[in-house]
């Protein structure tokens, strides 16, 4: 089979692998659609990997079945989690459903390829009315980042959220909050992805190139500023403006990735009552009530907005690295 290799410097290979053969507990999935995460860029860009990709999110066809594999058959269709739970039919947070809260968490990966390993638990089946573009969405972080974001609002019924960074998951932010009504405001330098988060319902963007988005956050807000704030960018100046743009007593939300960074605790937090959240991935739990939004309606599946057959895998990752789509699709 084929499977996609990132080899460095932003270029791609097609490897000739053997078919894959699941062990006790795994399936093996035949890929219908994969789709790209921003967080694939760093291996991408940089030194790439001696085998493989950083993909995590796909769905497909059940295609043969381990030992001990009970939820399951072959011909299914299903959506994947990447974060499969633990072994221990004891572990609570497995049990539920919440398998990132378990210590003993598993990745798996390589998900852009023809064929793809994957837990037998972490799979969801898709019934026949969700299309494929939904269903990777929703079985994944593209569309369950912001939904899992959105359960952690202290205020559950905020007026103006801010999102910071225009990428995948701050316009699935986007999409989510609009969708609720919500007056959302968007800060990013890509003047397409600030399109697209107009298109997608963003009530004011805003381009910190040409004017200050604390600023501008303030104006739009009668001073007081935005009840919620989410940092969508991963960067540390964009943390800065997250708690600077947050009303007081309001809520920051993190969903990029960071490294160390100085902060007050007394000027960000203490003096002004601020919440601040981290919020990773999904829970696997949590997959019904994003399919229950998209059958009322909820168009998840408009943050894909590039859709490109497997073997273009680098023209959509070109794409994607410039900063002007929102997901883009991979078709098998």
């Amino acid at each position: 089979m084929k499977q996609l290799r990132f080899a460095g410097q932003g270029k791609l290979e097609y490897d000739d692998v053997p078919d894959l053969e699941p062990k006790s507990g795994e399936v093996v999935i035949k890929t219908a659609v994969s789709v790209l995460c921003g967080s694939e860029m760093g291996a991408y860009r940089g030194n790439g990997m001696k085998a493989g990709n950083g993909g995590h999110e796909a769905a497909g066809i059940v295609l043969k079945l381990g030992e001990n594999v009970t939820n399951l058959k072959v011909g299914d269709r299903v959506g994947v989690s990447p974060v499969a739970p633990c072994n221990d039919p004891a572990c609570s947070y497995c049990s539920k459903g919440q398998f990132t809260w378990c210590k003993h968490w598993k990745f798996y990966g390589n998900f852009h390829s023809e064929q793809f390993l994957a837990s037998a638990r972490a799979c969801q089946v898709l019934p026949d009315d969700v299309d494929w573009t939904t269903g990777v969405l929703i079985t994944g972080d593209g569309f369950g980042v912001p939904y899992h974001s959105s359960t952690k609002f202290i205020n559950k019924k905020p007026s103006t959220i801010a999102v910071f960074g225009a990428g995948p998951i701050g316009l699935g932010n986007v999409i989510l909050q609009a969708y609720y009504g919500r007056r959302v405001i968007v800060s990013d330098i890509s003047e397409a992805r600030l399109e697209l988060a107009r298109k997608f319902g963003a009530f004011a963007t805003i381009n910190p190139k040409e004017k200050d988005a604390v600023e501008t956050i303030k104006e739009l807000t009668d001073g007081v500023g935005a009840d919620i704030t989410i940092e969508c960018a991963g960067r540390p100046e964009t943390v800065h403006q997250c708690f600077a743009a947050v009303r007081t007593g309001g809520q920051v939300i993190f969903n990029g990735e960071q490294p160390e960074i100085p902060i007050s605790i007394s000027g960000a937090f203490i003096r002004r009552d601020i919440t601040a959240t981290g919020s990773w991935f999904y829970h696997f739990c949590e997959y019904s009530d994003m399919l229950r939004l998209c059958r009322e309606g909820l168009q998840a599946k408009s943050l894909v907005t590039h859709r490109l057959p497997f073997a273009e895998a680098a023209t959509g990752y070109e794409l994607f690295a410039a900063g002007k789509t929102g997901k883009v699709l991979l078709e098998y």
